[in-house]
């Protein structure tokens, strides 16, 4: 579980669409850019599954929609933000700003709780959420996530 090979700056979306459908939709498309994506729409098939089933977003302005599926050979993560927010049918009712996509292997369970319940840990920190939305570039978000999700702690701030 390498944070470097989990983030990519081709990965992070600054969102256009205006419902929950069509920003999964675009992230879906971001993700599905990775080598270890062998279906996007599969992956968009199980992503709009799993949000019927039980919204993903977890309130304070964040969404966590995550599949583990065959189609996805490793862990891939996606990271979307919209400035102005979308309905999410999030548990507090508001709107997400931020939406971190985590699609691997259904091989994967042991890490993949690892993996999700760390990134719920920095994405709640506002601190940490003020950072991202206000990034100027793709790949001042994936440093803020790699050095938050890596083993050591971030020497750039």
């Amino acid at each position: 579980m390498d944070p470097q090979k989990m983030f990519s700056q081709e990965r992070v979306v600054d969102l256009q669409g205006e419902t929950k459908e069509e920003v999964l939709k675009e992230l879906v498309e971001a993700v599905a850019t990775s080598p270890d994506v062998t279906d996007g729409q599969d992956l968009f098939q199980k992503i709009m599954e799993r949000e019927k089933t039980l919204s993903t977003g977890i309130g304070v302005g964040l969404a966590l929609p995550h599949v583990k599926i065959p189609t996805v050979r490793d862990f891939v993560i996606g990271i979307g933000r919209k400035l102005n927010g979308v309905e999410f049918d999030a548990i507090d009712g508001g709107p997400v700003h931020i939406i971190v996509m985590i699609a691997c292997n259904d091989s994967q369970s042991g890490d993949y709780m690892k993996v999700l319940s760390k990134l719920v840990r920095f994405l709640k920190e506002r601190d940490f959420q003020d950072k991202v939305m206000n990034a100027r570039r793709p790949q001042e978000i994936v440093d803020l996530f790699t050095c938050a999700a890596g083993p050591f702690p971030c020497q750039n701030g």
